[in-house]
């Protein structure tokens, strides 16, 4: 297959790039490294079948090459510090970014899959979250960049499948972590990270009873590659179902080293979900249940790649 990854220097995307490759696959990948890393490219820079164009893809995507057979749209700020730093321009590649990957994908017959976000539940009355769940967004509120950024992107893609007949599939990414992750971008995985390497005290913003389900980086990338090879799902949840609240993920985080790190509790962030869990009842009947590797495994992982 011939495919044109969006946001293909950051955290997903470079594992999605990686994927694709090993299989025999032809990538290109378009990045500006807004939030993306440069170091994720060279990694793929050196590969026969790895096309690189530096581009922001809320002007244009530059492509000129073979018919593609999928355009997936992974450009995005996804940290809270990144898109609150970036807010105008996380709106305009939700919004005017998501129609130019359209526009490409409606112009070469190509699919298309946006990666959306469980943000677009925003802070939920329903727990855990189906599909069909509206959400409980703020419009205003620190995170709205974001999370409407995400909900645009999503009425837009159903757009152009209604009206232009582009086939589309829309994820829904819950909580991810693993290799590759910015250490800067405000995560609780990787600001557990920068603890231990600091030897600071962990920062809890509440009083730790906040949930999340946290999938390991693997996991979700085969969970695309399912919803790639399966029948036409509109829109779908992919995330794990074990959720843990921020203290147990500090011990548990805390048993996989030598020396224990410390925390220190902060006042709650603004708008920031009180809990945040898929509903997996549409994964599992569409593409099957999965066996997740487990929060101990993938810290694990994580720890041995930053920690040397």
């Amino acid at each position: 297959m011939n495919i044109l990854i969006t946001g293909s220097a950051g955290f997903i995307g470079s594992h999605l790039v990686e994927r694709f490759l090993n299989e025999g696959h032809t990538v290109t990948g378009v990045d500006n490294y807004i939030s993306g890393q440069k170091r994720n490219t060279e990694l793929f820079l050196a590969h026969p079948n790895f096309t690189f164009i530096k581009a922001d893809v809320s002007h244009a995507i530059p492509y000129v090459g073979a018919p593609l057979d999928w355009v997936m749209h992974f450009a995005s700020p996804a940290s809270p510090p990144h898109y609150q730093q970036f807010p105008i321009e996380t709106l305009m590649v939700g919004a005017q970014g998501t129609q130019n990957a359209l526009e490409l994908a409606h112009a070469h017959g190509a699919k298309f899959m946006l990666a959306s976000t469980s943000e677009v539940y925003g802070d939920p009355l329903v727990h855990p979250q189906p599909e069909t769940y509206w959400g409980n967004v703020n419009p205003i509120g620190i995170r709205s960049c974001y999370d409407e950024a995400k909900r645009y992107a999503e009425a837009i893609t159903m757009a152009y499948h209604r009206d232009r007949g582009v086939d589309t599939r829309i994820i829904r990414i819950f909580n991810t972590y693993g290799p590759r992750m910015r250490l800067d971008d405000g995560r609780v995985m990787t600001n557990l990270i920068n603890s231990l390497i600091n030897k600071t005290d962990f920062k809890i913003f509440g009083d730790g009873g906040q949930t999340r389900s946290f999938q390991y980086i693997a996991d979700l990338i085969e969970s695309i590659f399912h919803v790639m090879n399966s029948p036409r799902i509109p829109v779908i949840n992919l995330g794990s179902e074990h959720e843990f609240d921020i203290l147990q993920l500090v011990n548990v985080f805390n048993s996989l080293n030598s020396h224990s790190i410390g925390f220190c509790f902060e006042e709650p962030l603004g708008d920031d979900p009180k809990v945040r869990k898929p509903d997996n009842k549409l994964r599992n009947s569409s593409i099957g249940k999965h066996n997740f590797v487990s929060l101990e495994s993938g810290l694990k992982n994580m720890i041995q790649f930053y920690v040397k």
